[in-house]
């Protein structure tokens, strides 16, 4: 047995326990504040993030190697001030709703202490909205890091503590794991003072998260397959697909992983594809890179995460156009055996060519249940019937129409509620299909007035008083029957007198 690693579990379990007892004791403390406290705190919190964006981008790059620095620089600003600007209104402390008609009121309570794990692909963007959304809800949060982008998630939490805690709240509201391990991380998800684990990483780590014994928000990879019907605006299409795919060099789990047309189109899409730096791998080249996609295990290999095609075609020694920006790669199979079928956080697409809209459709399916249910899918159409038929059966929780699959799905491009957890539903194994927000992390306590009596539940209606008509409604259907000057012709008072007694006549019935 390797006694240093026996050394580091031991160590990081027990910065864990402390971590987490200093988080609790500090929520303890958060959970009294008013509203306008919190908000003055996450607006603080906000801006110090803003104001880094492009520091903390930079070190995310430069430490795990995946994506453009450029982009995660506007990831960092979506998730301080776009996030920020859609929650800074919200009601999340005390009464939060009141409906004096039904008496009933709806009260915030937060959960406790959040577990918030982080990956490696978007480490300092996630951090940042997990940290608003939390404190938002009141709540305090915890942070494991991706062990390949510890240092960048760490100087996120730096920069968010300290703006946190000049702006009022307790010391260890934000806490951040620094000794990592999967012991540590276990320990975390698993201690008796967390209440809720925020997970956002690999499929294995959000299983982990299920089965630790406190409740979890999960979220699943992504396999979105984005359908180019017929109808659409094929220029723009290419464009958004290909806008999207090359994002952060694809490691949004919302970015598209296939195209699927119709054979009818085929030429105008396959020509757009190619003049907008789309390269068509031949059979030779696709197996190549197909070999280097999956490790023997069946996951990812990391080595093509964010990486450009140029890149790409390096690594696995091929020769591409100067220029291309996306790989693709014709297939007719989908499986799990299938790199090119599954998730490919890197601009690599399966394409598919399909008879029609309905065998499109059954593709699409078919490769959403191979991986990445519940998630997303994105059609681009203007047939509004098709684009229906696509919501009402496919097995997602984001459907995006005409927009890029990896900003439409966070809510940049679409008026989806910005976040960087996207839900799966229970079809693709979450707890919720919505994109997570500070709601998701409260508890809501209903107050609710008593207004009817035990006698009042039973077997309304049998008593003579009941059969009756009451004088209102015999008023009310005078008033109705009024002629503008106060009187009733001949026909208009036997037909309200008929009214009336089959109205005595139903209640005599029931």
């Amino acid at each position: 047995m390797d006694m240093a690693l026996v050394d580091q579990d031991l160590r990081s379990i027990q910065e864990t326990r402390q971590i987490v007892a200093k988080a609790h004791q500090a929520q303890n403390i958060y959970k009294s504040f008013s509203q306008s406290q919190i908000d003055i705190i996450i607006e603080k919190m906000a801006i110090a993030a803003e104001k880094e964006a492009t520091r903390l981008a930079k070190l995310a790059k430069e430490e795990t190697g995946y994506g453009r620095w450029q982009d995660k620089v506007i990831k960092n600003q979506f998730a301080s001030k776009v996030v920020y600007n859609n929650i800074k209104d919200l009601k999340t402390v005390g009464i939060i709703k009141e409906d004096t008609a039904n008496k009933v009121m709806d009260i915030a309570v937060p959960v406790g202490v959040i577990a918030g794990l982080i990956p490696s692909t978007n480490p300092t963007s996630t951090t940042i909205y997990k940290a608003l959304i939390a404190l938002k809800a009141g709540n305090g949060i915890v942070f494991s890091p991706h062990p390949s982008a510890r240092k960048c998630i760490m100087e996120t939490v730096n920069i968010l503590s300290k703006a946190a805690t000049e702006a009022g709240a307790p010391e260890g509201i934000i806490g951040c794991l620094t000794v990592l391990s999967l012991e540590g991380t276990n320990t975390l998800m698993r201690h008796k003072d967390i209440a809720l684990i925020l997970a956002t990483g690999g499929e294995a780590m959000v299983k982990a998260a299920y089965s630790s014994g406190n409740p979890a928000i999960g979220v699943g990879p992504g396999n979105g397959p984005a359908f180019i019907e017929k109808t659409a605006d094929i220029k723009m299409a290419v464009k958004r697909i290909i806008d999207s795919k090359t994002f952060d060099n694809g490691v949004i789990c919302a970015s598209e992983q296939s195209i699927v047309i119709e054979s009818i189109i085929k030429e105008q899409v396959v020509l757009e594809l190619q003049k907008q730096g789309g390269h068509f791998l031949n059979p030779s080249e696709s197996e190549k890179l197909g070999k280097y996609l999956l490790r023997a295990n069946g996951t990812i290999n990391p080595q093509i995460v964010g990486k450009s095609a140029e890149e790409l075609a390096a690594i696995v020694g091929i020769t591409i156009p100067v220029g291309t920006k996306i790989l693709m790669s014709a297939q007719t199979t989908v499986s799990k055996e299938n790199p090119y079928s599954r998730e490919k956080l890197a601009p690599i697409l399966a394409f598919y060519i399909e008879q029609d809209w309905e065998s499109a459709c059954e593709r699409c399916i078919e490769l959403l249940q191979n991986e990445g249910q519940g998630h997303t899918l994105i059609i681009h159409s203007s047939n509004n019937e098709v684009i229906r038929e696509f919501a009402l059966r496919k097995p997602v929780s984001r459907l995006l129409v005409n927009t890029p699959g990896a900003l439409g799905g966070i809510g940049g491009t679409t008026n989806l509620f910005p976040a960087l957890t996207l839900g799966c539903g229970a079809v693709g194994g979450s707890s919720t299909s919505d994109n997570v927000g500070p709601m998701n992390l409260l508890n809501i306590k209903r107050l609710a007035y008593g207004i009817k009596e035990l006698d009042d539940l039973k077997d309304h209606g049998t008593s003579s008083e009941s059969q009756s008509l009451p004088e209102e409604e015999v008023i009310r259907l005078l008033l109705q029957k009024t002629n503008c000057d106060g009187r009733l012709t001949g026909e208009e008072l036997e037909e309200m007198l008929k009214n009336i007694l089959q109205k005595l006549s139903d209640r005599s019935i029931s």
